[in-house]
């Protein structure tokens, strides 16, 4: 029985309308909450992914060789990884990797002979190396604990 008047006066029924809340719609949402000045900062929960492995040199074969590694042990135990294996500059990598907001990124440079990575979290920024044990089992508990 609900009715309104329209221009002309007349009553009519109203009919539903509705704008649900979609996909579209909480990301938007959650990006506004959750952003600083280099991009998105992704809550665990409704990332895309949990961890970014970048390997810095895709020629070279010990740094694609453990970033695969690593990558591979992420996804056996169950976290949501992705490598970047793109032919960009390893700025260009950071730089994305900030913008896009995953919570975890591992990055395989230099020391991947020695199997030693880094390790940031996008909220704080801080780099820390690790080995390659120790990162993935960081990552691991990380994505464990704030992922509710």
């Amino acid at each position: 029985g609900c009715t309104y008047l329209d221009e002309n006066g007349k009553s009519n029924a109203m009919i539903m309308g509705c704008y649900g809340i979609g996909v579209g719609r909480t990301m938007a949402a959650v990006i506004e909450q959750y952003n600083d000045e280099n991009g998105i900062t992704w809550p665990v929960s409704v990332a895309p992914f949990h961890v970014l492995v970048v390997p810095v040199n895709m020629a070279n074969e010990a740094q694609t060789a453990l970033a695969e590694e690593i990558y591979t042990e992420l996804i056996e135990r169950g976290i949501e990884a992705a490598i970047d294996d793109r032919a960009e500059r390893v700025g260009v990598k950071f730089k994305d990797a900030d913008l896009i907001g995953i919570p975890v990124r591992i990055t395989v440079g230099k020391k991947a002979g020695d199997g030693i990575v880094e390790f940031k979290l996008r909220t704080s920024g801080e780099v820390q190396e690790f080995t390659k044990e120790d990162a993935v089992s960081r990552a691991c508990e990380f994505i464990a604990k704030n992922n509710q």
